[in-house]
């Protein structure tokens, strides 16, 4: 896919949506940090359900740390593996409390050293907190970036490079959440809703008229 291409398809998806934003629910960084770990193989409407009676409770660090382990997971218990996800959770608590003053990091080597958060989850910190020009690529982001021919790779660090490289800077801050949230919608993995899709005429993908 040539330039022109990828500079229209990113126009529409702006113009369609000019303010794109996650659909995790927070109102803090540290509750988009937790909602994101949380959020590992599991869709946001479970998050969110989850997130929507643990954050009255507890959304600070140390509030989290002070549940403890058995309350957490009660909290968190039906969202798949919860078991990890809330040892990891409270894990970065203590270290949050402990060596950042209870503040969400903004670097991503401090980021990836949390428990439970990688590379995908650093890169929706690093975009939705603090607005940085990362690309944390999902299963939506790589089918999305393979199918239409956008930036195809073997994997996803393969499509989060060149998707950094091929974006233009005004686009690149939004590019995750509007490539993100068509391919939850609109370029799902069965059943790709073609017909309804502004993008379209300037997709690649060969079998494109099998899917409508």
């Amino acid at each position: 896919m040539n330039a022109e291409k990828r500079y229209d398809i990113l126009s529409r998806l702006r113009a369609e949506n000019p303010n794109p934003t996650t659909e995790l629910k927070y109102h803090s960084d540290f509750e988009l940090l937790i909602a994101v770990i949380l959020s590992a193989q599991a869709t946001d409407v479970s998050v969110n359900k989850a997130t929507e009676k643990l954050y009255p409770v507890a959304n600070t660090p140390e509030a989290i740390a002070a549940l403890g382990l058995r309350k957490l997971k009660s909290y968190i218990k039906t969202i798949g593996l919860f078991n990890a996800k809330a040892e990891n959770i409270i894990k970065t608590c203590k270290i949050l409390v402990n060596d950042y003053d209870s503040q969400v990091p903004r670097t991503r080597e401090e980021l990836e050293a949390l428990p439970g958060v990688g590379r995908k989850t650093a890169n929706v910190v690093l975009n939705t907190a603090y607005g940085e020009p990362t690309m944390a690529v999902d299963t939506h982001i790589f089918r999305f970036s393979n199918r239409t021919k956008f930036a195809p790779g073997k994997n996803v660090l393969q499509v989060e490079k060149k998707l950094l490289k091929v974006i233009p800077d005004e686009f690149i801050r939004d590019a995750h959440h509007w490539l993100i949230l068509h391919g939850r919608y609109i370029c799902t993995a069965r059943t790709p809703k073609c017909g309804a899709c502004v993008i379209s005429d300037l997709c690649e993908f060969k079998d494109k008229t099998e899917l409508d």
